[in-house]
């Protein structure tokens, strides 16, 4: 249902699972576990994995803190989009990226909830894509100090205002890791 035409492809997008964002993210464990679930599904579909990694004066290029987890193997041979900006189109090659393979659907995985995460889906929304926020595959750490909600609630929240987005000719849906359905690539 995208308003991208001719792009009825779908993507994964894996943003910023690195070991300096995730490091103390509410139930780690448990969403890298979904995330290397929803990668091997996407490959078994031929469906592309890209893959998001953030860098700034905090989280500098090439540190351990800005390396993937360990947990998660990127394939050379899938794409790497590197931001500095919440939002993964902001300044980057990720639409080019997307267009290349004739995308229109994303499934979006990863970190920060309240942050990058947020900023994705809702620059992915209105830019024209059919958006699946995977409610069980993306975290957030502990923001309390700063007046935010305690991380459960902060994922649920988004969870929950995200499958009642609608703008025409688009879809934002919220499921979890076992109710994920790819596209496989056309053509």
């Amino acid at each position: 249902m995208t308003t991208l035409t001719d792009r009825p492809n779908t993507a994964l997008l894996v943003i910023d699972v690195q070991n300096g964002v995730v490091a103390e993210a509410h139930d780690r464990d448990g969403v890298v576990a979904n995330i290397n679930t929803l990668v091997g599904k996407a490959r078994a579909d031929g469906v592309p994995v890209v893959w998001i990694q953030h860098a700034d004066d905090e989280l500098e290029r090439g540190s351990e803190p800005w390396q993937w987890v360990p947990e998660l193997d990127r394939d050379a041979a899938e794409p790497l989009v590197h931001k500095s900006y919440g939002d993964a189109f902001e300044d980057t090659t990720l639409e080019a990226v997307l267009a290349e393979r004739g995308v229109g659907r994303l499934v979006v995985t990863g970190a920060v909830t309240d942050g990058c995460i947020r900023a994705t889906i809702h620059g992915a929304f209105v830019r024209g894509y059919d958006v699946t926020l995977v409610s069980d595959a993306h975290t957030t750490q502990d923001f309390r100090e700063y007046g935010a909600p305690a991380p459960d609630q902060v994922i649920a929240h988004t969870n929950l205002y995200w499958q009642f987005q609608s703008a025409p000719g688009r879809q934002a849906v919220s499921a979890g890791t076992a109710d994920v359905a790819f596209t496989a690539v056309a053509g």
